[in-house]
């Protein structure tokens, strides 16, 4: 697999055509500060947008994949996410409007393909204490208007154990259908994925990863994914793309999956019928 550039800055995300795959490798450095390099005591702007670079992903090869046509007040964006039971989708609480759309099983989100379904969202839950201002607690359920046709081309993907902790080193992926480049605005047709490498992160929420071409001498520097959409370390969903500077230098941080595990069965019973 290629490996991906760099970040796109706090534009509203472009919608790619299609999917689009990265890959990353943890080096070993703590995400907890919210400052730049250098010292400053914030960033001066954020990026919650795309994937740039990377190649296009196998057809359906991963069917858990949910592009979110998002339309909140005037607005409208796109976001990413997955699929984690048969009417749930998991995704950033950045990602949340008064109108949501999932569609599921799509490979050209430009083309009428016969497997993807389109489900509108019943209700959208965003982690109680999402802050929006750090992004902390950055993780939201959607519940579907109706189940997902579970088949070949539409289906979940696994979750942690709670607090499961990740290897350094460990090669994860990501993927989405964002900006093919840095330094443009074309978005690709297809789904991309590149591999990206998963660092060390702090013990609580959050997670950073980084080209596994520039080994350990990144820090946290590449946010390869759609927003909400996820971080894939041995086929389990590790982690949900939150935010990356504007540069794409570091951080480049991913909202930690298994520290809400049992918020996502306790929520999730709840929204249950």
């Amino acid at each position: 697999m290629s490996s991906v550039g760099s970040v796109a800055g706090l534009q509203e995300p472009t919608a790619g055509s299609y999917l689009q795959l990265a890959a990353l490798k943890d080096t070993g450095e703590e995400v907890g500060s919210r400052s730049k390099p250098g010292g400053d005591s914030a960033l001066a702007t954020l990026s919650t947008s795309e994937i740039i670079g990377g190649q296009e992903a196998q057809p359906h090869f991963r069917p858990y994949m949910a592009y979110l046509k998002i339309q909140r007040e005037e607005k409208k964006r796109v976001c990413g996410g997955f699929l984690v039971s048969k009417n749930f989708v998991l995704t950033a609480a950045h990602c949340k409007g008064d109108n949501i759309t999932v569609i599921l099983g799509a490979h050209d989100i430009t083309k009428q393909e016969q497997s993807r379904q389109v489900i509108r969202v019943r209700r959208a839950y965003p982690h109680q204490d999402y802050d929006n201002k750090p992004h902390n607690n950055d993780i939201m359920l959607l519940k579907l208007e109706h189940n997902a046709h579970l088949n070949e081309y539409v289906s979940p993907i696994p979750l942690p154990m709670a607090h499961q902790q990740m290897r350094p080193g460990t090669v994860c992926s990501v993927a989405g259908w964002g900006r093919t480049s840095a330094h443009n605005n074309l978005s690709s047709d297809t789904l991309r994925d590149p591999d990206l490498i998963y660092h060390d992160y702090n013990p609580s929420t959050m997670m950073c990863v980084g080209d596994p071409e520039m080994g350990r001498t990144v820090s946290c520097s590449v946010s390869q994914g759609d927003s909400g959409g996820p971080l894939v370390c041995q086929q389990t969903a590790q982690g949900i793309f939150s935010w990356g500077s504007e540069e794409g230098t570091p951080p480049a941080v991913y909202t930690r999956v298994s520290t809400f595990i049992l918020w996502i069965q306790k929520t999730m019973r709840m929204l249950q019928p």
